[in-house]
């Protein structure tokens, strides 16, 4: 893959990068997550598994991970694998997040799988562990899931600590999620320290059923931050494991505009957001070697406007994506 640099930040990152929140913990929402893990959730199984999808992903040219502090093990695992294969600082580009404590116990049900607060004591403590964990290779460090409800953009002494941070060496990000993600990144545009905007870049879901945060993702490119998208693949509600009935139509939609450019659904989804002219990275959130390959030839894709009118009828009221996903099962 051919690198780019991630906004105005300095980091060079790949056109494809891999999130690691199905690789670091027994359970997740995505569709399948269970058969990828094989159900083995012995911690030596995972990170061996996680393992493996890294290889896989270097192996393709992925140069960018991202990880979290409420990934379970994730930046342990990357961390590893980091060691393991001796690559430099130098060599790739990490980001991981603060803002959730991850509190299911390595279970894959649990009655909460993860606490959001975004203090400035949870920013002292999460910050700490992850330069423990991933020391030098951390180059980007994002609020996890900032919005307006949270207050964390409006938190004085939390948004001062991420300067100090900035101005330690880290890049600062803020990741989006919920129907105002639109709202929320610009409101974080207001937000300058020492005469620049503090935050470096933004990750925000956008796919081919949710969209409406794209014009404040253009803004913000405009703005100089560098854009991560993530959930590019709508946590499988975009590949052929969508066997929802009312899904069904869309689906079918899917695969002939696929089958019409020769490539998979899941390789369709990700050149639709790759084509973004603001995208800086999209994300894989593949849990296989298998997925990983089959993302990977999303570079292949030709996207135009022919294929993005066919399927502009995928689109759903962002409402409508975000009250599906939260009724997505942890599995």
């Amino acid at each position: 893959m051919e690198l780019r640099t991630l906004g105005n930040s300095g980091l060079t990152v790949s056109p494809i990068g891999l999130g690691l929140a199905a690789l670091g913990r027994p359970g997740y929402i995505n569709l399948g997550h269970a058969a990828d893990l094989d159900q083995n959730y012995q911690v030596e199984a995972m990170q061996a598994h996680a393992h493996q999808i890294l290889d896989a992903a270097w192996a393709g040219g992925i140069r960018y991970f991202d990880a979290a502090r409420s990934y379970g093990r994730a930046e342990h695992f990357l961390a590893s694998w980091l060691a393991g294969r001796r690559i430099t600082p130098e060599e790739v580009t990490v980001g991981s997040k603060w803002g959730y404590t991850y509190t299911a116990g390595w279970q894959v049900e649990a009655r909460q799988h993860e606490v959001k607060e975004h203090s400035l004591a949870v920013l002292w403590r999460q910050a700490q562990e992850s330069l423990d964990i991933l020391g030098q290779h951390l180059d980007l460090y994002q609020v996890h899931s900032a919005t307006l409800t949270s207050g964390v953009l409006d938190n004085r002494p939390v948004l001062d600590e991420l300067a100090r941070l900035r101005a330690g060496g880290l890049k600062i990000g803020l990741t989006l999620s919920g129907p105002q993600q639109t709202e929320t990144l610009r409101q974080a545009l207001t937000i300058t320290y020492d005469g620049r905007l503090l935050f470096d870049s933004a990750q925000a879901t956008w796919n081919l059923l949710e969209q409406s945060a794209a014009p404040a993702l253009q803004e913000a490119s405009q703005a100089g931050l560098g854009i991560i998208v993530k959930e590019a693949l709508a946590n499988g509600r975009l590949t052929p494991r969508n066997d929802a009935p009312e899904f069904q139509s869309q689906r079918a939609l899917l695969e002939q505009v696929a089958a019409q450019q020769q490539t998979t659904i899941d390789a369709l989804a990700l050149a639709a957001a790759l084509a973004q002219p603001w995208a800086s990275v999209v994300l894989s959130g593949a849990a296989t070697a298998e997925q990983v390959h089959s993302n990977l030839k999303a570079l292949e894709v030709r996207w135009d406007d022919e294929a993005a009118a066919r399927l502009a009828p995928l689109l759903e009221t962002p409402e409508a994506y975000w009250r599906t996903r939260d009724h997505l099962k942890w599995n």
